[in-house]
């Protein structure tokens, strides 16, 4: 089989997933191609005319995360819950949708820090799509307190919910074990602090890779926090990913080498 995969969302013209995908039919010994593929939310219903014709599987990034979940026959647990899917994948003839963002942070933060969520006290800055998958893989991997800080009341409602682990703003965490930042780089404030709570032994994410080092992750690299940004949470949600859809073994690692 010749796989035929791609990123779909706008924009996408910086996306690294087709790296990724490339690397990771070749290191499961398949052949096929990856591409970039611009599809907006009100083209939507233009996926299914994609999977299954043009496309065996594909990622979904923003703005379809959201509304690829209607056009799916099947989706798996995490997408069920959360109502999120990054992950495409046609089928006996079935258009099959998953969630692999949340997991893919925890298995790049067990790797690169030894970080175990079980009993964590986290704060997740932004609450849209990226934000509740990660919510969800906190809460199922045992966290103890998730502090959501949100613009979007709606959703940090949404939140509040369905998962016991999360509290609003008003509920202050300390000492922090873990922050991650979700929020697009684009609607962060110019002047941002770091918060309360956070100290050397505080990880801090910014789940962006453009720019590498943001001056929301610089502040928390100056106040001696382990930091990172994206690069490795998409490699080992790609590594997830694709594991489904190869039904192989990828390594989250290995796959995050190929983006040196």
């Amino acid at each position: 089989m010749n796989w035929r995969l791609a990123v779909l969302g706008y924009p996408v013209s910086h996306s690294l997933s087709p790296q990724l995908h490339e690397a990771g039919l070749a290191l499961a010994g398949l052949t096929g191609s990856s591409q970039r593929v611009e599809v907006r939310e009100e083209e939507s219903s233009r996926v299914t005319a994609l999977l299954g014709t043009r496309l065996d599987a594909a990622s979904v990034t923003m703005p379809l995360k959201s509304v690829v979940t209607a056009l799916c026959d099947r989706l798996d647990a995490v997408a069920t819950r959360t109502g999120m899917v990054n992950s495409l994948w046609f089928h006996d003839g079935r258009l099959h949708g998953a969630n692999t963002d949340g997991q893919g942070l925890l298995d790049a933060l067990s790797d690169e820090f030894r970080f175990d969520a079980s009993g964590a006290r986290v704060v997740v800055l932004g609450a849209g799509g990226a934000a509740r998958s990660i919510v969800d893989a906190l809460s199922v991997a045992g966290a103890d307190e998730v502090v959501v800080h949100a613009r979007n009341a709606a959703n940090l409602d949404w939140l509040v919910q369905h998962y016991d682990v999360v509290r609003p703003p008003a509920r202050h965490v300390e000492p922090i074990d873990l922050v991650v930042n979700t929020v697009p780089v684009a609607g962060r404030d110019e002047e941002e602090d770091v918060l309360d709570g956070v100290g050397p032994e505080t990880i801090a994410v910014d789940i962006t890779y453009a720019p590498h080092t943001s001056p929301w992750r610089a502040l928390y690299d100056a106040v001696g926090c382990a930091t990172a940004n994206g690069v490795a949470m998409l490699a080992y949600q790609a590594a997830r990913q694709m594991q489904w859809w190869f039904q192989t073994s990828i390594d989250g690692a290995t796959l995050l080498e190929a983006l040196a």
